[in-house]
């Protein structure tokens, strides 16, 4: 049932909302206003709740009357519906699952280069499907979708750069040194906007004579690409011979600059030792005004020494404000400590935007990660981002990692858990990704199982082949109820649709006595009606299921008998059905029909019923016809009368062809 906001006005417009498994359906509902449709400035409640949402829209009823004028559907999780995202969740499902059963005895280096290698594989995931999506926009023609594959694109590339930036400093945990390498490699790899301008300048006939030649020296320098800088700067040289002494001097500073190396020794007082003095040199090159006739050679010496003025002259080809923090690191203080990183990176925002615009989202995240506050970054994700993937998967290697361990929610769970059921709850509510959910819900030790009980119950069970594979999960996770309630469900589909065989099927697989005793009376019912059993095969090998109910008991016996008949095995089937009747298995009201099973046996040549079995049956007929009164007696039909006369006249004959062979028997 639909409710409305708490608060509302009854007497104005309200907003009524019904819950659906991971969506609800929102209406605007007008009480006394004459036409159903708002005014164009009047908001659209659906778009207000949450933007990106599916919104509907139907038309308003008669006037001065409670009416819908709009109907909005809000889904929990709408990136689960699109392409490229499902690739991503599917490949990263492999990679979560991989890293759960992964050698936890690892210790030191080695845990920590397979979580680094963990982060990577990650990364990649989304680095491809990045990519996809970036395919998909320059194919689509529709503008509009070209526009949503274009939003994505910058999703999924904002998601990588932050993903890389934590996998640097909490992952890795780079320490001074290899940090500066590690996050000019981030900048290069993820501030590519000036790509396109390397190429066409590289690509020209005369390099250093196009208009955008010294603009990309400058990129070249202010990424730290040094061999890439002088070997357009040969270019020039070559091209101007005047200019070959200054040419001389600045490639052999930006030659002789320090950069610390992985693979070499050196500590960092060395480092800074040396940094020191080639600094030094730098300063008293532009001092002597060695590079004053040529203003791009001076304006570069002058970033070689850090000049945050000269630097921020180059703002549009840094483009973002990291990629500024991290040239100024690398020409002011290479030898960056981690915990000094916040208070650089807060600079470096300050004097980029320049109080010119307001810090985004992503501004927001990136900067608590330079903080080394990773709850504010999972919280900052999970307010920006459109799903829960990122965060989910994020904060669980943060917590294989040991970095989140002492964080508890207040109502019990673990940050951890708590975005693993959030993700893993999304999932469920599409037709094919719930398979991943179930692996993500037993990997939360605590809530998982109760969460995973609840949503299998809500998983549509459209086909049989959807419905074994829920029962294989349940089953494998010794779900009782679960399967019990899904085989009853299946039972009652197939009972509908007189598919009694599948129905009999699944109330045994379900163990319901009570169904499987009503499906067999329909068996029961359909024999009496046609004279043939239907699905004889699964009658034929009941086996010890049988025994779930006594009807199922008898209509697997009762199947026996004709099997036993058709085989012509008389004296065992004659037996079998005697002992369905004086054992009281079958139901009262088809002993008539034993009976008359019974008559061919008693009509055949040879005796089949001895004299005492003969009594027996003549017993069970009296007790079918004794227990009438007269009035009921004359409202049977004459069918059944006469089957009764035919009955007794059959008895009576096999009585006395038993008693002269008994006879004849003991007299020879």
């Amino acid at each position: 049932p639909s409710q409305v906001v708490p608060g509302a006005d009854p007497s104005a417009r309200q907003l009524c909302f019904a819950w659906g498994p991971a969506e609800v359906m929102v209406c605007e509902t007008l009480f006394g206003r004459r036409g159903g449709s708002p005014s164009r400035g009047e908001a659209e409640p659906g778009r207000a709740l949450l933007p990106g949402a599916l919104t509907g829209c139907v038309a308003g009823s008669g006037e001065g009357e409670p009416s819908s004028s709009r109907l909005f559907v809000v889904r929990k999780d709408q990136d689960i519906y699109i392409q490229t995202w499902r690739k991503l969740f599917n490949e990263a499902h492999g990679i979560f699952v991989g890293l759960q059963r992964s050698e936890e005895e690892l210790a030191g280096k080695s845990r920590k280069a397979q979580l680094v290698q963990v982060s990577k594989n990650y990364r990649s995931v989304i680095r491809a499907c990045m990519e996809d999506m970036h395919q998909a926009s320059i194919s689509a023609q529709d503008p509009a979708l070209q526009s949503q594959y274009s939003t994505q694109v910058s999703i999924l590339s904002a998601m990588e750069l932050i993903w890389n930036l934590c996998e640097i400093l909490f992952v890795e945990a780079a320490a001074a040194g290899p940090l500066l390498l590690r996050l000019l490699d981030w900048v290069r790899l993820h501030v590519c906007d000036v790509d396109n301008m390397v190429r066409e300048v590289l690509s020209s006939e005369n390099p250093t004579k196009h208009e955008l030649f010294w603009n990309v020296v400058n990129v070249f320098v202010l990424q730290g690409r040094m061999d890439e800088a002088r070997h357009l700067l040969s270019k020039e040289a070559s091209a101007n011979p005047t200019s070959l002494n200054m040419y001389k001097i600045l490639d052999d500073l930006m030659k002789k600059m320090p950069v610390h190396s992985l693979s070499n020794t050196q500590t960092l007082t060395e480092m800074e030792l040396k940094w020191q003095h080639w600094h030094e040199e730098c300063q008293r090159y532009l001092q002597d005004g060695t590079f004053a006739s040529n203003p791009h050679m001076e304006s570069i010496c002058k970033i070689l020494l850090g000049d945050e003025d000269a630097i921020l002259q180059k703002k549009e080809l840094m483009t973002t404000w990291y990629h500024f923090l991290v040239t100024r690191l690398l020409y002011s203080h290479p030898t960056v400590k981690p915990m000094e990183l916040q208070f650089y990176a807060q600079s470096s925002l300050d004097l980029f935007l320049g109080g010119e615009s307001s810090p985004e989202p992503l501004d927001a995240i990136l900067m608590a990660a330079f903080e080394f506050e990773m709850h504010q970054v999972i919280k900052e994700c999970s307010i920006a981002l459109s799903n829960w993937w990122f965060v989910a998967h994020l904060t669980d290697l943060l917590d294989h990692c040991k970095l989140l361990q002492s964080h508890n929610l207040y109502f019990g769970s673990n940050m951890r858990e708590f975005l693993l059921l959030e993700y893993a709850s999304g999932l469920f509510s599409h037709h094919s990704l719930w398979q991943l959910g179930v692996d993500y819900f037993d990997h939360c030790p605590k809530y998982g199982r109760v969460y995973l009980e609840l949503h299998t119950e809500r998983i549509p069970l459209n086909t049989e082949q959807k419905a074994l594979k829920v029962l294989r999960i349940c089953e494998q996770r010794q779900m009782h109820e679960q399967v019990r309630s899904i085989c009853k469900i299946m039972a009652m589909k197939a009972l509908r649709n007189n598919r009694l065989g599948s129905a009999l099927s699944w109330s045994i697989r379900a163990k319901d006595a009570a169904f499987a005793t009503l499906i067999s009376d329909r068996f029961l019912k359909d024999y009496c009606e046609r004279g043939c059993f239907s699905d004889l095969d699964l009658i034929d090998n009941l086996g010890p299921s049988m025994l779930l109910s006594d009807r199922l008991t008898f209509l697997g016996k009762y199947r026996e008998f004709h099997r036993l008949y058709g085989e012509k095995r008389f004296s065992e089937a004659a037996k079998l059905l005697l002992m369905l009747m004086t054992a009281h298995i079958a139901p009262c009201s088809f002993w008539m029909t034993l009976l008359m099973d019974a008559l061919p046996l008693l009509e055949q040549k040879e005796v089949i019923f001895s004299a005492e079995q003969t009594y027996e049956l003549m017993r069970c007929l009296e007790d079918l016809t004794a227990g009438k009164s007269d009035k009921q007696k004359l409202q049977d039909d004459d069918v059944k009368s006469t089957k009764v006369e035919m009955l007794r006249l059959a008895l009576a004959r096999n009585l006395a062809r038993v008693i002269v062979k008994e006879g004849t028997l003991e007299g020879s």
